[in-house]
């Protein structure tokens, strides 16, 4: 008889290993199913199939360990249990009703159909709402840590709340350490026991604290919980479509690399925020980098395992390129002095828009800590104009709407309602989204001249709303990022106060392709030579300012 445990597994407790051991000694004719009816079944467990579910994750708040960390745990685990078992990888497939079917049939097919696991030889092992799926499928289940019957009531935490709690407790230790100046030390010493006044460790099982321990999980896990940046399961946003973000990063990979090409320094290469690895992957073909190692780092999950499959691929010429998942704004990704060249790509927005501004100065910071002297940090990003606080007058098309008043709800999607609205309509849901969620007021005034309308704004203002308004497929999730923040001479600046040599070759510029396919006859900007807040002078057309900037830093 099969006893089946599903579940993450970055923590086994004592309460499971003496529940378990219970039911190898004991055996299973007198113990509770989840009903509080005794299963009264003669057989004695043979083996424990522990089913790792979300095993192809790791590094996330979520799913910090990588599988074969909690396999090394649960076989430590299962050396006092005294009957086999078995570590069975479980792929994430979201949230589904077939989840638990799918766990059969993945265990089926990782035991190369060893193991066939059925109502009539298996009992399932399970303390949250999951054990209904399986209860579906006939099989009968045991609550674990959960008091059987309908009462939400625990004999135990669940491992995940253990997580939690331990978490909570280091950051509450770390911060009384800090406040007392004194030299912070591991929270986990050597040789501690469950003895020991460490009480927060007290419910987990030893297998468990040897591997937390000897692989620093427990500041890993710091790390991950403390990250405002990313979200449980790694990304910088729940709310973007991949599949179009992949299309439009390859398809301005040449670019990118055309670009960058005359300042790659030749050595160690890394790209930070590197997508698909299609900047990697061209760099690699140029014969001047045959000698370079190049090291790409990305923090979505979804793109990282794409970086992953294109390289077991063999799409990259050169052989000497690797891909971390690492947060490059929490800490160095690559060794002090090791680097030079860096290179991003779009990506500093995103820590300002997603993280704040201390988020982003440790980001420059890292970046200059890791360079060798003489490197050079390549940073392709959008820009705000130089003087972008200043008031200017907007004109904006509104003749070619086709959508005759209806609202969102009339239509299959809000891709198809934002691209009914004219240049001016959609400005309006503009102004209603853009970075709500952080508190942001884009202010407007309706003035009208020689019977034409105008809005009154700030220029960064309306350099936000052009830089975004065809970003209809992703539209929720350009509404958080902001463009215009730092001006190329701010960044210069910035740099500069962080030991950055600027090099006369960078530069901010204006991205011609937007101005003639997605700014002109769309929008019109306009300057006055006397501006109050009450009065203004002669309209004066203004031309569309900076929208990109190239910034070679070198230490």
């Amino acid at each position: 008889m099969y006893l089946l445990l599903p579940g993450r597994h970055h923590l086994l407790t004592r309460y499971q290993k003496e529940y378990l051991l219970h039911l190898v000694k004991k055996g299973l004719s007198e113990v509770l199913d989840v009903f509080g009816n005794p299963l009264q079944i003669s057989k004695h467990p043979t083996a424990i199939l522990f089913a790792v579910t979300s095993a192809n994750h790791n590094n996330t708040r979520r799913n910090p360990l990588p599988l074969y960390q909690r396999a090394m745990m649960i076989q430590d685990f299962s050396r006092d249990l005294n009957i086999p078992s078995f570590v069975i990888p479980i792929d994430d497939i979201g949230l589904s009703p077939n989840f638990a079917s799918y766990t059969i049939k993945k265990i089926e097919v990782e035991t190369e159909l060893n193991i066939k696991v059925s109502p009539e030889n298996t009992i399932v092992l399970c303390s949250t709402p999951v054990a209904d799926l399986y209860l579906q499928l006939g099989f009968q289940v045991l609550p674990v840590e959960k008091v059987p019957g309908s009462k939400e009531e625990f004999f135990a935490k669940l491992p995940w709340e253990e997580l939690e709690e331990i978490v909570n407790q280091r950051k509450k230790l770390n911060k009384n350490r800090r406040s007392a100046d004194y030299k912070t030390e591991p929270l986990l010493s050597e040789g501690m026991t469950f003895d020991s006044p460490e009480k927060m460790f007290q419910s987990l099982d030893l297998a468990c604290v040897r591997l937390w321990k000897d692989y620093g999980l427990f500041e890993k896990v710091d790390m991950l919980f403390s990250d405002t940046l990313i979200g449980d399961d790694g990304d910088l946003t729940e709310s973007r479509d991949y599949n179009t973000y992949v299309r439009e990063m390859d398809q301005i990979a040449e670019l990118k690399f055309q670009e960058t090409k005359p300042f790659i320094k030749p050595g160690r290469i890394g790209d930070i925020g590197c997508a698909v690895g299609s900047w990697i992957k061209l760099v690699g073909k140029d014969p001047n980098f045959t000698e370079s190692d190049f090291y790409g780092v990305e923090i979505a999950r979804h793109l990282y395992q794409i970086c992953e499959q294109r390289k077991e691929n063999g799409e990259f010429t050169n052989p000497n390129v690797f891909f971390l998942r690492k947060n490059a704004v929490s800490g160095l990704v690559y060794p002090r002095l090791s680097m030079n060249t860096i290179h991003t790509s779009s990506l500093t927005h995103e820590i300002e828009s997603y993280g704040d501004r201390s988020q982003l100065l440790a980001f420059l910071q890292n970046r200059y800590e890791e360079l060798v002297y003489g490197g050079v940090w390549i940073n392709r990003d959008v820009v705000g104009p130089e003087d972008k606080e200043r008031e200017v007058f907007v004109w904006m098309e509104d003749q070619s709407s086709t959508n005759q008043g209806l609202g969102v709800d009339q239509f299959a999607n809000f891709k198809e309602y934002l691209e009914s609205l004219s240049t001016k309509e959609r400005f309006f849901q503009f102004q209603r989204d853009f970075r709500k969620e952080e508190g942001y007021v884009l202010r407007t005034s309706a003035i009208s001249v020689d019977g034409i309308g105008y809005h009154r704004m700030k220029l960064k203002d309306i350099c936000e709303y052009i830089s975004k308004k065809d970003y209809t497929d992703n539209w929720e999730s350009e509404m958080h990022e902001s463009f215009c923040f730092w001006s190329f001479e701010e960044w210069k600046e910035t740099l500069k106060s962080i030991g950055f040599k600027i090099s006369k070759h960078s530069k901010a510029y204006r991205n011609e392709w937007l101005v003639k396919n997605r700014y002109e006859g769309k929008v019109k900007l306009f300057t006055s030579d006397v501006m109050t807040p009450t009065q203004f002078s002669e309209l004066l057309p203004m031309e569309f300012p900076v929208t990109h900037m190239l910034m070679l830093a070198e230490k």
